[in-house]
């Protein structure tokens, strides 16, 4: 008779996961741990703030809305939330390209519909590549970026003949998270926390100055991973696609940290 023990079916069942980000991406990314047995702690480490030039962003949506664009680029969740705020209108005829599967899924979780994702390269770089390919004539493209974002994917559309109108929708801005969530990270109560960009993981470093060594920490790509090690966070995990599904998975492979012994060969 086989004995080989099975599989638990929660992998993550008694792990605290702290979820970096609130609205509707981590109300997802929280079902997810839920669905894996974990307990999300829904702890938003950065918020969006209005740009300062509100005039230049609501005339670029509102230029938006008239179909005065052939696409739209996304490239952050937070400017998901920035449209989403604004009711922004996106019409059947313009296309959008969003940088990686976070920003694709962020978009479709407030209903905007997505026509392009890099297959490989989830940068500025890969998304800029990848619309070159697609369209051989000058085209009219909008592209929301952050305050501190650099614009890459604006002067490589460009450089291609293309014309851009480059517009920032938003400058980030930290969260103080609560006195308790504080201790908890401390405490290593938390059992891993999830790193899903370079503001983020500028905050975890920022705002939780102590974390065990036993708190597993988790990059949603090799780009977070770097920025994360650059804010002096020690990364245990890369997520093997940009998606929050293989950033799961990753912290999934993890034993818990306090039942290491039961599981000691």
């Amino acid at each position: 008779m086989n004995h080989a023990p099975q599989q638990p079916p929660k992998p993550l069942a008694g792990w605290r996961v702290l979820v970096p980000r609130g609205g509707p991406w981590g109300d997802g990314v929280a079902a997810n741990l839920r669905h894996q047995g974990a307990t999300p702690v829904v702890a938003p480490l950065i918020n969006f703030a209005p740009t300062n030039d509100q005039a230049t962003l609501d005339q670029a949506l509102a230029d938006l809305e008239a179909g005065s664009f052939d696409w739209l680029t996304v490239t952050s969740a937070t400017t998901v939330d920035v449209l989403y705020a604004h009711r922004a209108t996106i019409p059947g005829a313009t296309k959008v390209a969003a940088v990686g599967e976070t920003t694709a899924a962020a978009l479709q979780a407030v209903g905007y519909r997505v026509d392009l994702v890099p297959e490989q390269d989830n940068s500025a770089a890969g998304l800029a590549e990848q619309m070159i390919a697609l369209e051989a004539e000058p085209r009219d493209i909008l592209t929301l970026r952050s305050e501190i974002a650099k614009p890459v994917l604006t002067r490589l559309l460009t450089e291609a003949g293309h014309r851009v109108r480059s517009v920032v929708a938003y400058r980030t801005v930290g969260v103080p998270v609560t006195d308790r969530i504080a201790e908890d990270v401390r405490s290593g109560r938390i059992n891993a926390i999830l790193v899903t960009s370079g503001s983020v993981a500028e905050q975890v470093s920022l705002q939780f100055p102590d974390i065990p060594d036993s708190t597993v920490i988790a990059a949603i790509g090799p780009r977070t991973a770097k920025d994360a090690r650059r804010a002096g966070l020690p990364v245990d995990v890369v997520a093997a696609t940009q998606t929050v599904d293989a950033l799961i998975e990753a912290v999934a492979r993890f034993t818990l940290p306090h039942a290491a012994d039961e599981f000691a060969p």
